[in-house]
């Protein structure tokens, strides 16, 4: 039984409750960008950029990685993976990075991430945020900033769709 949890509008309320957490947070930091996961990590840190720009003197820069080669599982899932390629076009030493996904599960991702930004520097802090936690962790990682904390099963699947990759915004929770 699938459910719908936010529809465009509320998708959109959350974006805009995420961005403000992440400016009023980072008021006094100078160095501040964004780095999405792909695929909706980083149209959503596109988003989240757009929507500080009210609030900072300066433009949020936005990154993308692509956590394909630094999955603890790959060779569990595919034999010729698809590499997308990362592009940080800006140098991360002593940035503070908000990395950026749709939704964090057992922190698998998460942890493939911050792998691959540490092999392009030492940034000064790196925190996380995500439209959705629906718990359920695997390793020691938290969101600094989440937009909705739903309470899943295990075996729960939780769908997000943004126009940008999948024409239209909404969140599901599908129950198996």
């Amino acid at each position: 039984m699938t459910r719908r949890l936010a529809d465009s509008k509320a998708v959109g309320v959350l974006v805009a409750k995420l961005a403000a957490a992440i400016g009023r947070h980072n008021r006094q930091v100078k160095n501040l960008a964004l780095v999405g996961i792909k695929r909706r990590g980083v149209p959503l840190a596109r988003r989240l950029a757009a929507g500080m720009r009210a609030g900072r003197k300066a433009r949020v820069p936005v990154g993308a990685v692509d956590i394909t080669l630094y999955r603890d599982d790959l060779q569990m899932v595919a034999e010729a993976p698809i590499v997308r390629g990362s592009e940080i076009g800006f140098d991360i030493n002593g940035k503070t990075l908000v990395l950026v996904d749709d939704v964090i599960f057992t922190g698998r991702t998460i942890r493939a991430a911050v792998s691959e930004l540490l092999d392009y520097g030492r940034p000064e802090a790196i925190q996380l945020a995500v439209l959705v936690d629906r718990g359920h962790r695997e390793l020691p990682i938290q969101p600094d900033f989440a937009a909705k904390v739903i309470k899943t099963e295990r075996t729960d699947i939780v769908d997000i769709f943004l126009k940008e990759t999948d024409g239209r915004d909404e969140i599901t929770l599908t129950r198996t």
